[in-house]
């Protein structure tokens, strides 16, 4: 507030005794009382903290650091050689100001800058208006009467549109701000007794070769179906084989339940019966499937190890996905048929993991999806004990009718484990295991470990002890090291130890890992480094070392590797080392987006392993969901000495999705295929009803939402609904918009992860009507559509001005709006004079309070009074609200 008032002070001075500017414009010189502060005005938005300028007698000159800060346009400055550099707004308009020549150069256009264009001042160039409205492409209207600098353009600017789609976003809150449990949630009861919905997956392929293999049709089909009976919700899975024969039938029936009130004291989060997967442990047990069953009660999206996580997501047709962690592109996953991506076993650094999932579509779409993974006090929470049991007959289905056991060796099985968190940095765990494995003996073990966090390093210990003879020991670290991430393991094995994880003869693995990021920001230079040691009982040990480095410029990323192997002999001269390169580049030219991958063999006999290039395009339009989208790949196998191309082609049509492919090699080989993928199920929207969609409905959650003007807090018989409302899942748009009756189908929700449904209120044409809630809280489940209403209605307007209790405005406080529930609806700033607007307040009773910080900072008490927005009084006006200062408070 105290900067703020003293630029005020500096204006009113210079506005005072401007007059006194020379009447020679050419004998000017800069004096502070011809000096100017004015606020930058666009449209109905504040630019940066101002722009200094002077009043010259031939008009007003600013001063042009200052305004491409303000304006945030991308021009450099250089006040040595006097010259400066860059575009405005748009990359065609180029600009070069070299005051040493005297010349201006607009694009294609190069002039003489005039006397009174450019003065040197203090604080560097002052420009006049004019001028600097002719470089920048604008225009520029100093009001000093009113201490404003207003900027207009024929069409919205970039840091105006940046600003719009920051408002957008605070409308529809992040939902990482608050925690979703506060907020109201769907419900979604058992019980119902429906169609279930099914996913259909069909491919036909033709294969034409000479010699081995001949020619050969291939056909086959996969069928996932999900839905509920009564309280049980259950899934199954009929796969064929490629002569289009049935070859596996899964079934497996569950409940699921994030707030852990499944089977009375047990408070399980997941029970499961039939065709299950059992979990993974460091030593001993490696996750499989098979039938039997489990039950946990440990979160649903609790990871079984914690150096490592999964992602999964949508991927539409024709569309690619990128990894990134920390700026480090780490895998790369195609389109598949069933529309989704998956990143496996990501290596988890200690600390904060950024990772951001890129999207890239065949038009040039990009879309972004980030998540933060914190490695370190990741215990449990203190004094909670999670528990896990599960047994199956590895490699049976429930019901077999593709010939029997899928491996041979595998049988029945068993996993118990508790772990128990002992503070806030420590946890402690003990496993049973009963593992029939590959050579036909059953062996049972104990399994323990212990992982403490210790300053910028989490530890593990672990050991396992198998009944029938041996054991093992891992330990294992995660570190952080300024800049540097490191993760560390050690495994021993003695006494003839087997397990999953551990395979026979082998008597150690120990490997270790760095990762460092070079510079910061777009010019980051990610770079990994592993290596791994595998040692034996019969000598013969194995070294592996990896490196990976990347990097990006423009519309290229890059991404180099090289690989070392070396296997060490007991006995007998070592086998020379295997070093493996490659280079995997993405970019855009236009509408094409281009992958290319290379692998070499550097030693021994260097060769092309393999080169790729992919180029995909769309001939639709971007905002069409059903556009015909293009691939095609040309591919070279250097051992086969074998030349590919292919040519794809996909179409989402609004009930089905088509992709259709045909490849040639230079062998002869001819290959074509066609995929297509649809799903059916009830019709949410109509009773009795079945509707067909290319959106997979049996894997994932879906929701019917319906929006309608609410008059009295309640939903009743002819309140009207309201189409083209924009809604949002989360952080991300829904595609579709209210159709005439107010409803819209949100498909692909990530099953048992909670989601907020909410209204974007900047859909809504009129500002008078806006959201009644921040929206309903759904937790998705498989096949099964969730019903909610979100209501709108009217709206108003509360403002008031803050000032201190004993005079004075308080400037640049946060205040909130929070209704009768305790939630914060609406968030603002008190401006340079203490005055305050809360914009599209739903009709209601609230209470208005000082942002925490905010409050501490100037010392008062939070809640400042409370208003109530009504059709009688649409506009509340509070006048002066004057904070209780915390003195005050302790005083009585």
């Amino acid at each position: 507030p105290f900067r703020h008032l003293a630029r005020r002070v500096l204006l009113g001075a210079a506005l005072a005794l401007g007059a006194v500017a020379p009447a020679n414009a050419g004998a000017w010189k800069p004096n502070p009382d011809d000096a100017l502060l004015l606020d930058v005005r666009l449209g109905q938005y504040r630019l940066g903290d101002g722009v200094r300028g002077y009043a010259t007698p031939s008009g007003t000159c600013i001063d042009f650091a200052d305004t491409i800060i303000a304006l945030d346009v991308p021009i450099r400055l250089d006040k040595k050689l006097r010259r400066a550099t860059g575009w405005a707004f748009s990359e065609s308009h180029t600009l070069v100001i070299d005051r040493e020549a005297n010349t201006e150069q607009i694009a294609n256009k190069t002039a003489k800058l005039g006397p009174n264009d450019v003065f040197d001042t203090p604080e560097g160039w002052c420009v006049s208006t004019g001028k600097l409205a002719q470089w920048l492409g604008v225009s520029l209207d100093a009001d000093q009467a009113n201490a404003l600098l207003v900027v207009k353009a024929d069409a919205k600017l970039p840091v105006e549109l940046q600003i719009e789609r920051r408002a957008r976003a605070a409308k529809v809150q992040n939902i990482s701000s608050f925690d979703l449990r506060s907020l109201p949630q769907a419900k979604a009861p058992f019980g119902r007794l429906q169609l279930p919905a099914i996913d259909v997956v069909a491919s036909l392929g033709g294969l034409k070769q000479k010699g081995l293999g001949g020619n050969r049709i291939n056909a086959s089909y996969e069928v996932f179906a999900a839905g509920e009976v009564g309280p049980i919700a259950y899934n199954a899975r009929l796969s064929s084989n490629r002569s289009g024969t049935p070859e596996s039938l899964r079934i497996q029936a569950y409940r699921t339940d994030p707030q852990g009130q499944l089977l009375g004291p047990l408070k399980a989060t997941q029970v499961a019966a039939g065709d299950v997967s059992g979990i993974s442990t460091p030593l001993v047990s490696q996750s499989s499937a098979g039938r039997g069953a489990f039950v946990t009660n440990r979160p649903i999206e609790r990871r079984d190890a914690f150096d490592r996580t999964d992602f999964r997501g949508t991927l539409p047709s024709g569309w690619d996905a990128e990894l990134y962690r920390n700026g480090q592109l780490l895998a790369f996953a195609g389109d598949r048929a069933d529309g989704r991506y998956e990143f496996l076993d990501v290596p988890l650094l200690y600390g904060q993991n950024r990772f951001e999932v890129v999207l890239y579509g065949p038009q040039g779409q990009i879309r972004r999806e980030e998540r933060t993974v914190p490695v370190g006090l990741d215990s449990i929470p203190p004094r909670k004990t999670y528990y896990w049991a599960g047994a199956f007959e590895d490699g049976l289905d429930l019901i077999g009718i593709g010939g029997g056991r899928r491996l041979a060796g595998e049988g029945w099985r068993g996993s118990f484990g508790l772990e128990r968190g002992l503070d806030a940095k420590t946890s402690v765990a003990a496993l049973g295991h009963s593992l029939l494995l590959e050579d036909g003996r059953r062996r049972n073990y104990a399994e323990a470990s212990v992982r403490r966090a210790v300053g910028p390093t989490l530890v593990e210990l672990s050991g396992a002890y198998a009944v029938e003879g041996g054991g093992s020991v891992r330990a294992q670290l995660l570190g952080e090291l300024g800049k540097t991430y490191l993760n560390a393991e050690s495994i021993w094995a003695f006494g003839g130890f087997r397990s999953d994880r551990i395979v026979e003869r082998v008597t150690g693995v120990h490997s270790v890992s760095l990762d460092h990021a070079f510079g910061g920001g777009r010019s980051s230079l990610p770079v990994h480094v592993d290596a791994r040691l595998t040692t034996r009982a019969d000598g013969n040990h194995t070294f592996d070392a990896n490196s990976r480095v990347s990097t990006g410029f423009g519309r290229v990323s890059l991404t180099g590797e090289l690989g070392w192997r070396k296997t060490l002999r007991r006995f007998g001269p070592d086998q020379p080392g295997e070093i493996l390169g490659g280079v995997l580049a993405n970019a855009r030219i236009g509408r094409v987006r281009f992958r290319g991958e290379s692998r070499y063999r550097l030693a021994p006999s260097p060769r092309l392993e393999s080169l790729g290039l992919t180029a995909e395009w769309s001939a639709g339009k971007g905002d069409d969901r059903y556009r015909n989208d293009w691939r095609a790949e040309v591919g070279y196998d250097g051992p086969q000495k074998r030349g590919r191309g292919a040519i794809g082609y996909v179409r989402r049509f609004e009930k089905v999705a088509l992709t259709a492919s045909f490849e040639a090699a230079t062998d002869g080989a001819v290959a074509g295929g066609l995929n297509l993928a649809f799903s059916l199920g009830p019709d949410p929207r109509r009773q009795g009803g079945v509707r067909l969609t290319s959106d997979r409905l049996a894997t994932f959650g879906q929701v019917v939402a319906t929006v309608y003007l609410d008059g009295n807090g309640q939903r009743d018989a002819g309140e009207p609904v309201e189409k083209d409302v924009q809604l949002a899942a989360g952080r991300v748009p829904v595609d579709r918009l209210t159709g005439a009756d107010g409803q819209v189908i949100i498909d692909a929700l990530e099953p048992f992860q909670p989601v907020l449904i909410g209204i974007d209120g900047s859909s809504l044409p009129d500002p008078l009507i806006q959201p009644s809630s921040q929206g309903l809280v759904v937790t998705p489940r498989p096949g099964i559509a969730v019903t909610i209403e979100l209501p709108l209605s009217a709206a108003g307007e509360i403002d008031g001005t803050l000032v201190k209790a004993g005079g004075g405005k308080l400037e640049g406080v946060d205040l909130e709006l929070v209704d009768v529930e305790g939630r914060v609806i609406k968030k603002t700033r008190s401006e340079y004079d203490g005055f305050f607007l809360f914009e599209g307040v739903p009709y209601g009773r609230y209470t208005l309070r000082i942002g925490k910080l905010s409050a501490e900072a100037v010392r008062v008490l939070p809640m400042i009074g409370s208003a109530q927005v009504s059709g009688a009084n649409p506009s509340v006006k509070l006048g002066i609200v004057a904070p209780q200062p915390v003195q005050q408070a302790g005083a009585k």
